[in-house]
């Protein structure tokens, strides 16, 4: 059954622009097709090698996952940390460890698990009070009319939670908290 159909198309491949004679015509050439198919048979293979990939690299993790009894590398690894954090925070008593023998310390599965449950979200600080800046010294006036040095002025801000003002070149300390502490 031949047809006189003569529809403008695009290649899919190419791109170049031909007429086709039927409705459900891609490509503008044999050659083309062939290319295309090719291509599609590359990327089919190039994806389930990258699916091999990213299973071999995800291996050690579910196979830890399955253990119930993890060394302190193991815990590391599923931490996403290292071998330091991890005797740290079994210093800490954050996980509970036992010592097998000298070289062989062991962690349960379940205690990785409590640990997360233990800390609660960290929320964020409420903000200091805002001072004004005419009831506030500067941090070099303090030092002059106290005669302490740079850094135990730093020191004793720090210690003593004194809220510090920046503005510009300059930072500032509320008079009030200032005149209670060294007076």
């Amino acid at each position: 059954m031949s047809s006189k159909i003569e529809v403008q198309r695009i290649c899919q491949h190419c791109g170049n622009e031909f007429t086709a004679r039927t409705t459900v015509t891609q490509y503008c050439s044999d050659t083309c097709a062939k290319r295309a198919y090719k291509a599609r048979v590359r990327s089919g293979k190039v994806e389930t090698r990258n699916k091999e990939t990213r299973k071999i690299k995800n291996q050690p993790i579910e196979e830890l996952k399955a253990k119930e009894f993890l060394t302190v590398r193991d815990v590391a690894t599923l931490l996403n940390s290292s071998l330091r954090t991890v005797y740290r925070l079994i210093e800490k008593g954050n996980i509970k460890a036992v010592n097998i023998a000298q070289r062989k310390t062991l962690v349960k599965r379940s205690n990785i698990d409590t640990l997360f449950e233990q800390h609660q979200i960290i929320e964020p600080q409420p903000k200091q009070m805002q001072f004004d800046i005419s009831d506030c010294y500067t941090t070099e006036h303090v030092r002059d009319k106290y005669g302490i040095s740079e850094s135990g002025l730093r020191g004793l801000i720090i210690k003593h939670n004194i809220p510090k003002i920046k503005k510009g070149w300059f930072a500032y300390v509320p008079k009030t908290a200032i005149d209670k502490l060294l007076s």
